[in-house]
């Protein structure tokens, strides 16, 4: 049976990227409250609610993947540069956790989100670093698994905090931000010395760049929801910039790859930067207001783009097919 009769098959745990895009970008939206009033409010409530859709779409699809095709899935824990993506599924439901929280409060579904997604992500990393240990010939460490994938499952842990502060999950919380925050600077030590040893990541996973932007933007948002001084904030603000700079350098070669699901990664660092801006410009001078609205508008502009060209890419079967590259090749 051709790949075009089976597409199930080739849907992969990165297709959350999705979910977290949409997320956020409602919690963005949701942080441009005090500047554009209730229009923004509904924006974030038909952006959260759509995330809420897409999610549970994909979850089902994903589960009747696992039962039709279970060796396709098992292959996604098996490959050297796939492995980490299984994090998009537990940081999906943070992030809509998250969502739920700054658009209700406190609510049991909330907290139900939350905890399955804070011990999901704990899970996911202790058997991500579990591989480390295994050794190069039993799918450990190697460099070409070094890519900004490895950010979601093991620097994820620092979004723990945005919905469990508010739920009342405070030390928990502190707790699993430190695991994240503490491995941020090995896996930007790990990316940077593969880059200058072994080279950049292939083309195909250009986009993937711009995943360094989420830590520092994302901290910054639980610090400042922590209570820290702002200048704080601005430090995170400020290193969140760098990453995004430096990801746009490769932004023309990325463009120039097919449509691929990796292209979703441009979408929640983005939308994570851009509520970081939000938050800051609130206290902040008319010009830099003025910066965190263009952003939210670029951020709406992208997530837009990435939709479009997902359903396009859907109906014309281009996305979900099997890898043109072997196994061991860096690709998603």
């Amino acid at each position: 049976m051709s790949h075009s009769q089976t597409p199930l098959k080739f849907l992969g745990a990165g297709w959350f990227a999705c979910v977290m895009g949409l997320c956020g970008l409602a919690l963005a939206w949701h942080r441009a409250t005090p500047l554009m009033g209730d229009m923004a409010e509904a924006a974030a409530l038909i952006l959260g609610l759509l995330a809420a859709g897409v999610f549970v779409l994909l979850l089902g699809l994903y589960l009747l993947r696992r039962q039709r095709y279970p060796q396709a899935a098992l292959e996604d824990f098996r490959h050297p540069v796939r492995h980490p993506m299984v994090a998009a599924l537990p940081i999906s439901l943070l992030l809509l956790a998250a969502v739920a929280v700054a658009l209700s409060g406190p609510s049991l579904l909330a907290r139900c989100l939350w905890l399955l997604g804070a011990v999901w992500q704990f899970a996911v990393t202790l058997w991500v670093l579990k591989r480390w240990l295994s050794g190069n010939g039993n799918g450990g460490l190697n460099w070409a698994g070094v890519t900004p994938a490895l950010i979601l499952s093991v620097v994820g842990n620092v979004l723990v905090p945005l919905a469990g502060l508010p739920l009342g999950y405070s030390a928990w919380s502190a707790a699993q931000f430190g695991v994240g925050l503490f491995f941020w600077p090995v896996v930007l030590l790990l990316l940077f010395v593969r880059i200058a040893v072994h080279g950049m990541w292939s083309e195909r996973l250009l986009p993937s760049t711009f995943i360094t932007i989420a830590p520092p933007a994302a901290a910054g948002l639980v610090a400042l929801q922590w209570g820290a001084s702002a200048l704080l904030g601005w430090m995170a603000w400020g290193v969140a910039l760098f990453f995004l700079l430096w990801s746009a350098s490769v932004l023309r070669r990325a463009l120039a790859q097919p449509l691929s699901i990796v292209f979703w990664a441009l979408s929640f660092p983005l939308t994570a930067f851009c509520a970081l801006t939000l938050r800051l410009g609130q206290e902040g001078p008319a010009w830099f207001q003025a910066l965190s609205m263009l952003l939210l508008a670029l951020s709406s502009l992208v997530v837009a783009a990435l939709a479009l060209a997902t359903l396009k890419g859907l109906r014309s079967g281009s996305l979900l097919a099997p890898e043109t590259l072997p196994l061991t090749s860096a690709t998603l």
